[in-house]
């Protein structure tokens, strides 16, 4: 399917072949593969355990594609921020990519990357990340204080829960994805940036 620069492979484990895959899993990848003319390479790795790709998966969409408090750009704002504070590569840059997309703005995921703090962002967002880190690193710390610095930004209780969810999810993907030597697609680096 894919491989990164120099036909390195998309990550540690064996990529199974599109035509082996489960019918569900092969119709999401080439679903995936028509829209934005390539694979993801998460979805390759994780392809090598198909309950977890369809477990993976269910609870992503569950979070990152229903409506709400969040704009789809902002969710992706919390898993560069987050998967940069837990040094995930493929996380950062592919997410960094979707949300260079989502904002329409080429500049944001490299801001957010390097310092969301001095990002050219609202400072409703900014309160945002601010929670999102702090369950992503401290998540032992968080207290009604830190629901209360929502409200205080017009966010509700519901979407608190989403930015914990989402913050925690990807704390559980960026180990997933270090660990299994997952590698960013060449296409990522470029996307959005025009």
């Amino acid at each position: 399917m894919s491989a990164a620069a120099g036909g390195a492979p998309p990550g540690r484990f064996p990529v199974p072949k599109l035509g082996e895959l489960p019918p569900d899993i092969r119709s999401r990848i080439e679903a995936v593969q028509e829209k934005a003319g390539f694979v993801p390479n998460v979805f390759l790795v994780l392809a090598h355990r198909p309950d977890e790709f369809r477990a993976f998966f269910a609870y992503h969409d569950a979070l990152m594609d229903k409506a709400g408090g969040l704009t789809k750009a902002e969710r992706e704002m919390i898993v560069v921020a987050t998967s940069i504070a837990n040094q995930c590569q493929y996380c950062v840059v592919a997410h960094g990519a979707i949300l260079r997309v989502r904002a329409k703005n080429p500049l944001i995921a490299d801001q957010v990357a390097a310092n969301y703090r001095k990002a050219d962002i609202t400072a409703r967002q900014r309160a945002m990340l601010d929670f999102a880190l702090k369950v992503s690193q401290e998540s032992y710390a968080v207290g009604e204080g830190d629901f209360e610095a929502l409200r205080a930004h017009g966010f509700s209780d519901e979407d608190g829960w989403d930015i914990a969810a989402i913050s925690a999810f990807f704390a559980m993907s960026n180990r997933i994805a270090n660990a299994t030597g997952m590698r960013p697609n060449d296409e990522f680096y470029a996307l959005g940036r025009r």
